[in-house]
């Protein structure tokens, strides 16, 4: 799947995982819309990696084929409708509910993988990716709530599984031939736009906000996406979109740690025991992605 990369891949998606497991903390902490969170996110995103594109990409990035700049605006838009319906979830349902329902991108990306890409998953794989998932819904089986509020939540997470596992596909299919500073340039940079003309469209309001959500945007942007996101997008020139989209179940495990230190809700037993489901998920499905990886680049 290309040259070999100088760090392990897989260690990579372990340090992206830690990254975004912040996101559902931030923007719980957060006063502002979940449009203005998801703009500013993308649009400081953009301009804190857009600089060094320019200044060593410029030619790559001018050069790059309409069909593939088309693609990326098509992940652009993928990762900001993603960003919009996921941060709108946690203003309805709970943390851990919208968290969990997120992760189900697995199977939507298995599903996209084998149709679009022929791509094959051993079954021991599928079993650890099961498993990983199982672990998941174990955690937040506790926190699902009745009502129609918690039903817009959790159907407004399941959409943005949908919609990041398009993100992750496109990314997929464009990140063999495109160096990852153009595909981010293009992605972050249509995605932002995207957000920019929607939150005038709607006439939601730019400003004022108070210090700590500009702090928050800020660290959405830097440590979530351009440290997250971006390893998400630099491994996927080395492994399947199917890997790095089952890693990131282990999201809700930085989420309960996270709301553990800063909310003060303390993890219980089922999340515990689903903790356990997902490390041991993803060790299977890592470990034998990995070996089917290897055969195929030797």
């Amino acid at each position: 799947m290309g040259n070999k990369p100088v760090v392990n891949p897989y260690l990579a998606v372990l340090v992206g995982v830690f990254a975004v497991s912040f996101s559902a903390l931030f923007v719980r902490l957060t006063t502002a819309p979940a449009l203005i969170i998801a703009t500013y996110r993308l649009l400081f995103t953009f301009l804190a990696l857009a600089p060094y594109a320019l200044y060593s990409y410029r030619p790559e990035i001018l050069a790059l084929p309409g069909k593939q700049r088309a693609l990326a605006a098509a992940s652009g838009l993928c990762l900001a409708l993603h960003f919009v319906t996921w941060f709108t979830s946690l203003r309805y349902t709970s943390v851990a509910s919208s968290v969990v329902l997120v992760t189900t991108q697995p199977v939507f990306v298995v599903i996209g993988s084998w149709i679009f890409f022929k791509e094959r998953i051993s079954r021991l794989a599928m079993m650890g990716g099961a498993l990983a998932l199982c672990g998941s819904v174990i955690i937040g089986a506790a926190d699902f709530q009745i009502g129609r509020d918690a039903l817009i939540g959790d159907l407004l997470a399941l959409s943005a599984a949908v919609l990041v596992s398009g993100y992750l596909l496109i990314g997929r299919r464009l990140r063999g031939g495109v160096s990852l500073p153009v595909y981010t340039f293009y992605t972050y940079g249509s995605s932002a736009l995207v957000l920019i003309l929607a939150s005038l469209a709607t006439s939601t309001p730019f400003a004022p906000y108070p210090p700590r959500d500009w702090i928050i945007f800020l660290a959405l942007a830097l440590v979530c996406t351009v440290v997250g996101h971006t390893i998400f997008n630099w491994v996927l020139r080395y492994v399947q979109a199917s890997v790095v989209s089952v890693s990131v179940l282990g999201e809700p495990l930085g989420a309960i740690l996270w709301a553990s230190v800063f909310l003060r809700e303390y993890p219980t037993l089922r999340q515990t025991v689903g903790a356990g489901f997902i490390f041991g998920g993803l060790f299977i499905f890592t470990r034998f992605s990995a070996g089917a990886g290897d055969k195929r680049a030797a």
